[in-house]
């Protein structure tokens, strides 16, 4: 064997013994998480204060640390209370179940339910605490409760004169994709609180500026900002692991399908695949027929999608053991997908198909009509109103809110 092969084999070999022992520590994630920077960087922000921290099993660090583990650890860390939103701090709570207050068994900090009887902080809950602190991964559309937590804290705090605190995450849906209409005060509820579109493309710490500023909170605000995020990343650009945000959302790619279809199981007329194994990525019934819903679906032609006919039967939910036919969403490409049009072209679908089907008539279209931010889009669809028109019917606003948007972003 020449000596120039031998050389090249033995290089090889230990490039392949480098990979194989190289720790978890040495295998650096693309994007560094705000816990992080705060815990390595700005420990002045919390070093001496008593520390409350609002937070669920999605505040981790990029080694899937615990946040309130790494707080309660930190010899510089004074956490004094901990603050449940929707799902609990432990993630143990199905979506609308209330929860109450209770102490952390692991670490024996107090725990105060925001999602009961009480959704912002009280006075009492936070007589003890000098600083609040915010960690929790969004998944990038405006009808979930997260960021509302967050903006409900912060107005706690600004009353009570304490400092607020974000450690930012990445949006799974990326930083430029800005789609739906523009939340109707009509409209206001827990599902949306302020005028912003149903996709804002906006970090959540962004987004805490911008309600900050916009919506008159003024709490003395500090944004831990992300290290190497991008607003171009898909959440698998990150190089972080996805922790469920909440019992439907196992994936970070589920955040599209969800932006895509939530308004839609909101009625409860139509099935999503929540009791299924793909929730919020299907779309059927009893009485659709799959491969004309797929043929129809299919000849819009619409960016980054395909739809496959499909039949199944959901495990739980609201329906277990009926058959339904339906068609499966692919994203076929993450950048040109557009989750808000593709929802409105399923429902222009479905009442062109089976206009005798009468989707919106039951009690829950109130809630649709919340999570969508109008009543204009049922109205419109109730119509016969060609989707794109619908979807203009929201672009003056859009540019107005971009406007607004540009002068709280962190990130290129």
């Amino acid at each position: 064997m020449r000596k120039n092969s031998v050389h090249k084999i033995l290089c090889l070999m230990t490039i392949i013994f480098t990979l194989i022992n190289t720790s978890p520590a040495e295998n650096a994630t693309a994007v560094k998480l705000g816990v992080e920077v705060l815990l390595e960087e700005k420990l002045d922000l919390v070093k001496g204060k008593r520390v409350g921290l609002i937070t669920n099993p999605t505040g981790v660090s990029s080694r899937l640390e615990s946040t309130i583990d790494l707080l309660c650890n930190h010899p510089d860390v004074d956490l004094v209370a901990l603050f449940g939103p929707e799902h609990g701090v432990r993630g143990d709570v199905m979506a609308g179940e209330k929860i109450g207050n209770f102490v952390d068994k692991k670490t024996g900090v107090p725990v105060y339910s925001l999602y009961g009887k009480t959704r912002k902080p009280t006075p009492e809950m936070l007589k003890d605490v000098d600083v609040l602190i915010y960690d929790i991964q969004d998944i990038g559309s405006r009808a979930y409760t997260y960021i509302y937590s967050m903006a409900m804290g912060m107005e706690a705090a600004a009353e009570q004169g304490k400092a607020f605190i974000v450690l930012d995450r990445p949006n799974p849906l990326g930083g430029n994709l800005i789609e739906g209409p523009v939340l109707d005060p009509e409209f206001k509820s827990f599902i949306g609180l302020y005028p912003i579109p149903f996709v804002y493309g906006m970090t959540v710490g962004e987004l805490a500026q911008l309600f900050n500023k916009e919506f008159g909170i003024n709490v003395d605000l500090s944004v831990v900002p992300l290290k190497g995020w991008e607003r171009n990343m898909t959440f698998e650009d990150t190089g972080l692991e996805w922790v469920i945000t909440s019992p439907h959302i196992p994936h970070g790619k589920t955040a599209l399908f969800c932006a895509a279809t939530g308004c839609i199981g909101e009625l409860h007329t139509i099935d999503i695949g929540v009791g299924y194994t793909l929730p919020f990525e299907l779309v059927g019934e009893e009485w659709i027929n799959a491969d004309e819903f797929a043929k129809e679906l299919n000849s819009c032609n619409l960016p980054g999608v395909e739809f496959r006919p499909l039949h199944y039967r959901p495990y739980y939910f609201t329906r277990q053991n009926a058959e339904l036919q339906g068609v499966q969403i692919h994203i076929m490409d993450i950048e040109a997908f557009q989750p808000m049009r593709t929802q409105i072209y399923i429902l222009s679908a479905i009442r062109k198909l089976y206009p005798n089907q009468k989707i919106f008539g039951t009690k829950r279209t109130g809630m649709f009509d919340k999570a969508m931010g109008t009543d204009q889009v049922r109205n419109d669809i109730r119509k016969g109103k060609a989707p794109e028109k619908i979807i203009k019917s929201w672009q003056e606003d859009l540019k107005s809110f971009m406007k607004i948007r540009e002068k709280y972003l962190l990130y290129k």
